[in-house]
């Protein structure tokens, strides 16, 4: 495994110098003994401990030539995205609300309404910024799926064109994977369709993607044909890459050139962004064939209990990084409160079903399906039928 990435995806052995900084008290040492072990199903990425984080960090700025940026301009994870994304230029930015929100902005111009989907984080979860902060009608589709149809979006542009005050739609903005449908990805051949009808009419689009380095694996579509239909790309920086904080925002040349100002604006040019940013460097590189291990290692336990009648299975038809197991026999706040004491982290259970909701990420690679799947049926009070 990459040295890079391996004090993060697999045990604390390999961090001992930066440990030994933090302390060498008993407690410390007892504190740091679970340090890089838990395997977390209710995290996007490895959901780092403030120790992880601050021995990941330690290694980081004792790398020889590392320079810390300054007023976030530090441009080796941009032109890293960049490049990834097959776009000219990248920008950091300190969260997504704000990347969403400046890249729809300034893409919408004077055509000030945009299609969102109903369901996207842009719409539900960002306080109306853009309707409020920049004057933008946000016009939701699509309500209770993931993809936008491409008849929806025929239908508002005829309406937009035949009002009897001229308004144009300036901007169309699509999240995959979509958070609020337990992840589903859009349908690509849909996307596809919307950008050309896009395109033909001089409509900009806009892919809210902070989770999109999942889509490979289960859509088939590289990176770069999902960036090609779009003119600006989100992708967080912490959901997968495991940085304390951050979003990149990606486009051509001229576009991200003149968001520096606007970042500036809307007070998000940090002093120093490097404490939040720097650790997504580790991850990048590895981090879409650490994806596709952890989703082998994920089918080998479902596969495993599916034997033991306690535990079920359901995966979604357009479903990314979620899956989700239902446990019967035991009440799911003490099956959670069990499975957390053998270091391994579960969202909580939904009371009635006990039906949990479990996110795939690399910190599965930390054991093997057999022992994970042990530490399940001991959790569930047992041992397998």
């Amino acid at each position: 495994m990459d040295r890079r990435r391996f004090l993060g995806v697999s045990g604390a052995a390999a961090a001992s110098p930066m440990l030994a900084a933090l302390g060498g008290t008993p407690a410390t040492a007892s504190s740091t003994a679970t340090l890089f072990k838990r395997v977390n199903f209710a995290s996007d990425g490895l959901g780092l401990a403030p120790a992880e984080y601050a021995a990941l960090l330690g290694e980081v700025v004792a790398e020889d030539g590392f320079e810390p940026d300054y007023y976030s301009q530090g441009r080796e994870l941009e032109r890293k995205f960049a490049r990834l994304l097959g776009k000219e230029d990248a920008i950091y930015l300190p969260t997504g609300t704000l990347a969403n929100h400046l890249a729809v902005r300034k893409l919408a111009g004077d055509d000030r309404r945009a299609l969102v989907q109903a369901e996207s984080h842009f719409y539900n979860d960002s306080g109306d910024c853009a309707q409020t902060l920049s004057g933008l009608n946000l016009v939701p589709l699509a309500e209770g799926g993931s993809t936008l149809p491409v008849e929806d979006v025929e239908r508002w542009l005829a309406r937009s064109d035949t009002g009897r005050v001229e308004t144009r739609v300036g901007v169309i903005a699509i999240e995959s994977p979509v958070r609020r449908r337990h992840h589903e990805m859009t349908d690509f051949d849909k996307l596809r369709r919307v950008s050309s009808l896009a395109r033909e009419r001089g409509i900009r689009l806009h892919l809210d993607g902070a989770r999109m380095f999942n889509l490979p694996l289960h859509s088939g579509r590289s990176l770069h044909e999902y960036s090609a239909l779009f003119d600006t790309v989100y992708v967080s920086l912490w959901k997968h890459f495991n940085a304390a904080s951050g979003a990149i925002l990606a486009g051509d040349a001229g576009f991200i050139e003149g968001l520096y100002h606007q970042r500036r604006m809307f007070g998000g040019a940090l002093p120093h962004a490097w404490p939040a940013a720097a650790v997504a460097l580790r991850f990048v590189d590895g981090y879409l064939e650490d994806y596709a291990k952890s989703w082998k290692l994920a089918d080998q336990l479902i596969a495993r209990l599916q034997g033991d009648r306690r535990f079920s299975f359901e995966k979604l038809p357009q479903g990314t990084s979620r899956f989700f197991m239902t446990v019967t026999g035991v009440e799911p706040e003490l099956f959670r409160e069990h499975a957390a004491t053998q270091g391994v982290v579960l969202s909580h259970g939904h009371p009635g079903t006990g039906r949990f909701a479990m996110q795939v990420n690399p910190t599965l690679l930390r054991v093997s399906a057999e022992a994970l799947a042990g530490k399940f049926i001991s959790a569930a009070g047992g041992r397998a039928d």
